[in-house]
């Protein structure tokens, strides 16, 4: 049986995204977000060189009882690649119905990409109660707060040049998480975004649909 988002996620709000890195970085980063009590890790798997860094970053995770997702999985090989390498979902920057079907098949929940209303409306038709909002910098917070009007059951990831800054207007507009990238890679940042994971996992996700 294919797990679902809620379960995996929980309570947590924060996903880091760790695009196009080496397998060993990856994993030193993966384990600075670990100690960092960030939960949710995706990897993109965009072009077939970067399954190693997710595999090696599966393989970290196991070790200390934490799970990962691939990205930008756009065709059904690679979600066949994205299972082979241990993934626990996937991730994708638009919606394909025959990539949906093939993740829930290999019994990965799926997360499609939407940024209009039809999208969002299409994806809910076809059983989808999550989706990731792309780009969630190009739509804005306001967005969110207008979306969750006609489609209040839907949980809505933002992702896409999110600054840890805005982090809290988006959350505030009904995403129910927030995606960085830039934030994990930059030391410099990194004492920001702990901050922020330890200020939303002690909020409750109280609008989360039951």
């Amino acid at each position: 049986m294919t797990e679902t988002f809620e379960t995996l996620f929980g309570s947590n709000r924060v996903m880091v995204v760790l695009r196009g890195l080496p397998p060993q970085e990856t994993v030193e980063i993966a384990h600075c977000l670990w100690d960092a009590k960030v939960e949710l890790l995706e990897v993109p798997i965009g072009s077939p060189d970067q399954v190693a860094a997710l595999r090696a970053a599966v393989a970290a995770g196991t070790e200390r009882g934490r799970f990962v997702g691939a990205g930008t999985v756009i065709t059904t090989e690679q979600v066949r690649a994205a299972a082979t390498a241990g993934a626990r979902y996937t991730v994708a920057p638009g919606l394909d119905l025959d990539v949906l079907t093939g993740s829930v098949a290999a019994g990965l929940p799926h997360l499609p990409g939407v940024a209009t209303a039809t999208e969002v409306q299409r994806a809910y038709t076809t059983g989808c109660r999550w989706v990731k909002v792309f780009p969630a910098s190009t739509l804005g917070p306001n967005w969110f707060r207008a979306i969750r009007g006609p489609f209040p059951d839907m949980n809505l990831l933002a992702t896409g040049g999110v600054t840890l800054d805005a982090a809290s207007a988006y959350l505030d507009a009904g995403a129910q998480v927030v995606a960085f990238g830039a934030a994990a890679t930059d030391p410099a940042q990194r004492d920001q975004l702990a901050d922020l994971v330890q200020r939303t996992n002690a909020t409750r996700r109280d609008q989360l649909p039951k």
